[in-house]
């Protein structure tokens, strides 16, 4: 079993990467493959719906998204962190996320997904919220932890220092290690759910 991990830090071994560590111990305990992707310094352009990805397959820029996409179509949970910004997710990320999300075409049912805020002070709920919508509109379950998913720091390592905001990493990977295995039980007994498709709908009359 595996999770990918995606590190929307510019910084590599900043806060965001203290937060994500604590969960790698865990996976590894758990004895669950992981891969980290930093992406928060790389140049990638947002999603222009231009709709190339449904002849393609993939997205029409040909950059990191398709690497990651093929990444992911193999996990079986993703976990997406980020620093805030302006009560929001590095910009690089959510870009990222927006092609990912919109470019692959393959079933992210049941893929178990978790979403990791860090910040000085404020801003975790609204970044928290703002990545899970991903998971939340692609059948994926979304892990959940004893707090919310946030770890609090400013300079770097000071993230370290926060005790509890890591025992709430290390309690999340614990929850999702468990869904992801008991997904694959229920998946092997009674299947995956089958979804109901139809006529989509919009407010113009």
């Amino acid at each position: 079993m595996k999770v990918l991990i995606l590190n929307g830090s510019p910084h590599q071994n900043g806060n965001t990467s203290i937060a994500i560590n604590e969960m790698l111990k865990v996976f590894a305990e758990e004895g669950i493959e992981t891969e980290t992707f930093h992406i928060g310094s790389k140049n990638i352009r947002g999603c222009i719906a231009c709709g190339g990805c449904a002849e393609k397959g993939k997205c029409v820029f040909d950059d990191a998204v398709n690497e990651i996409a093929e990444k992911f179509r193999d996990a079986d949970g993703l976990v997406v962190a980020s620093p805030v910004y302006y009560a929001s997710a590095n910009a690089t990320l959510i870009a990222c996320l927006d092609r990912l999300f919109y470019s692959s075409h393959f079933d992210k049912t049941m893929k178990v997904g978790a979403a990791v805020a860090v910040a000085r002070r404020g801003g975790c709920s609204a970044t928290f919220d703002e990545l899970n919508k991903y998971f939340t509109i692609s059948g994926m379950p979304v892990a959940s932890s004893t707090y919310w998913n946030s770890v609090h720091g400013r300079l770097p390592g000071e993230a370290a220092q926060d005790i509890e905001g890591l025992r709430t990493m290390r309690n999340l990977a614990k929850n999702m290690s468990f869904l992801i295995k008991s997904i694959a039980l229920g998946r092997e007994k009674y299947g995956l759910p089958t979804p109901e498709t139809g006529e989509m709908t919009h407010f113009i009359r």
